[in-house]
């Protein structure tokens, strides 16, 4: 029996969680000889720091972006080893001991941070065990291990070819698989009209997000119908609901993919925060994408490449929500161009179906001497 560690970091809800469970269960479903487990390196130091951080993490975005957003490019730009010189100690020993004690037969990365603690322990070599890097957001930051980890899964071909310039990585050990989504989120082929149109507005799972710029726009809009994701914020779907009115929604947090998917394929189009995981899911459902906010960090970077690629259009919080929705979604020209970026964005990808993705974990998993950056 082999064994698949799973290392994603916190345990709040997260793209590094929904992208590690995806690839669960590509094993679960198809596999009867690799036993998996995912663990939080945090939660594994010290329970009550993976709480601290998690706290002082999500107050920070909260009530003080601006500064979050300097520290996170200090990070995006700094080499790692300057970053987290002052306990990068105590966490490389415990990864290590981590390692030894869960004895894998391959680590899967869907978090920078264990990523560069395993690349600094396998450039001295203290481990051994193959690592693949799945990447969650649509760029690589300075965090993530690179030179000694052993496969890449891109979110891009853009990205493919930044990590080989960078790096001495052989193309062989980079695949694009954009960023991995659960298999229940089915691709869509045929695009949707359901009347006069039924717009999905997301905020993150936890709620997070500002879209409060553009509810009195919904309390007037009369043109299509919302389904508002309240996600975890109780209050704020008691807010909707409270209003009455027949053209909104509210949602409460959705667990299920299978529902999350049925939802999907009832609506035309989708408001959102760019975090990589939903613009992924909606991407592959070929919906058209609006962002109505990003988080400071890594989802105005995200938001940066996905509106050059023409993947994205970028609401305005001073202008009408409704007519900007309908300056796109009936205009045939824009239409076209925003379908024929998603179909390039498509096109990129070299692993189409959970069978080619499973095919590299059995490839690296058989081949673990030889698979290796120097072999």
């Amino acid at each position: 029996m082999k064994k698949v560690l799973f290392l994603p970091l916190l345990k709040m809800p997260s793209g590094h969680h929904q992208v590690a469970e995806a690839l669960m269960d590509i094993l679960e479903r198809r596999t009867t000889n690799i036993c998996y487990k995912k663990i939080d390196l945090l939660s594994y130091t010290n329970e009550l720091l993976e709480k601290v951080v998690t706290g002082t993490y999500l107050k920070w975005i909260r009530y003080a972006p601006e500064t979050y957003n300097m520290a996170y490019k200090h990070l995006f730009y700094e080499p790692p080893v300057h970053s987290f010189k002052w306990y990068h100690h105590v966490f490389a020993k415990k990864m290590e001991h981590l390692v030894k004690e869960e004895n894998p037969d391959l680590i899967i990365c869907t978090h920078g941070f264990p990523s560069y603690l395993l690349s600094q322990l396998k450039a001295k070599g203290k481990c051994d065990v193959p690592i693949i890097n799945v990447y969650t957001d649509f760029f690589i930051n300075n965090l993530w291990g690179k030179e000694e980890i052993d496969f890449h899964f891109l979110p891009s071909e853009e990205v493919r070819r930044g990590l080989r310039a960078q790096s001495e990585i052989p193309l062989q050990n980079m695949m694009v698989t954009g960023i991995p989504v659960h298999e229940e989120i089915t691709k869509t082929r045929t695009v949707k009209h359901h009347g006069n149109g039924n717009i999905l507005i997301a905020g993150g799972s936890s709620g997070l997000g500002n879209i409060m710029d553009f509810y009195n726009d919904l309390k007037d809009a009369r043109h299509f119908h919302y389904f508002v994701l309240c996600g975890k914020n109780q209050k704020l779907y008691e807010e909707i609901k409270g209003w009455e009115l027949q053209h909104v929604t509210p949602i409460p947090y959705i667990s299920s993919r299978a529902e999350m998917n049925e939802l999907y394929e009832q609506v035309d189009a989708i408001v959102t925060k760019p975090g990589g995981i939903t613009v992924s899911e909606a991407l592959r459902k070929s919906l058209p994408i609006f962002v109505h906010s990003a988080l400071p960090g890594q989802e105005e970077v995200n938001l940066r490449y996905l509106t050059e690629r023409n993947l994205v259009q970028e609401l305005k919080a001073d202008q009408s929500l409704e007519n900007q929705l309908q300056t796109v979604l009936q205009d045939a020209d824009k239409m076209c161009t925003l379908y024929n970026a998603i179909a390039a964005y498509h096109k990129e990808i070299e692993a189409q179906t959970p069978e080619e993705l499973l095919a590299v974990v059995n490839w690296i998993l058989g081949e673990k001497q030889t698979i290796g950056l120097h072999a």
